[in-house]
């Protein structure tokens, strides 16, 4: 588990945790959340939840570590139902080898949610390396992946790591 503090809303924070099966994590749920939540009651407001199951790697070698990165960008998408197959696919074929492709972009995932959502979380070892790809690339991949008509919506930010976050 590790997160950080949002760089473009004060005030947000993203934990991100990784469970090596999902009943572990239903295990956890049952057994030792609550004692922990009731720990941070009134350290929060307007939390939310959302779990992924791991498709494929963003890049190679996914690994919940976050020692070595600094930033991590966050795209939670929600997907046209007759559109999630080619999303998936351009994910593949062309943002991946993309990201792959930038000094800087440590690792990432690509997961899947019910109801067609997906998350695109990747990390990099500095605000400055995931500049310099955003400026030169972002823009002519979106076209070549036809995003635009993909996407019914998009949430994404851009959290600099609290290292003492991570567990």
């Amino acid at each position: 588990q590790g997160g950080g503090w949002s760089r473009g809303r004060q005030g947000v924070a993203h934990i991100f945790s990784f469970w090596e099966s999902r009943s572990f994590y239903d295990s956890f749920m049952a057994r030792s959340h609550d004692r922990l939540a009731m720990a941070q009651s009134g350290t929060y407001k307007d939390m939310q939840v959302r779990l992924f199951d791991y498709r494929f790697d963003v890049k190679t070698g996914f690994e919940p570590r976050f020692t070595d990165a600094d930033l991590v960008r966050v795209a939670h998408c929600r997907v046209h139902e007759e559109r999630a197959e080619h999303f998936t696919l351009m994910q593949e074929k062309v943002w991946n080898p993309a990201m792959a492709g930038s000094p800087g972009m440590i690792r990432g995932l690509f997961g899947e949610a019910p109801g067609h959502e997906f998350l695109v979380l990747s990390m990099w070892r500095s605000a400055a390396e995931h500049g310099k790809y955003r400026t030169e690339r972002v823009e002519r991949l979106a076209l070549r992946a036809q995003t635009e008509a993909d996407i019914a919506a998009l949430t994404g930010d851009i959290v600099e790591l609290e290292p003492t976050w991570t567990v």
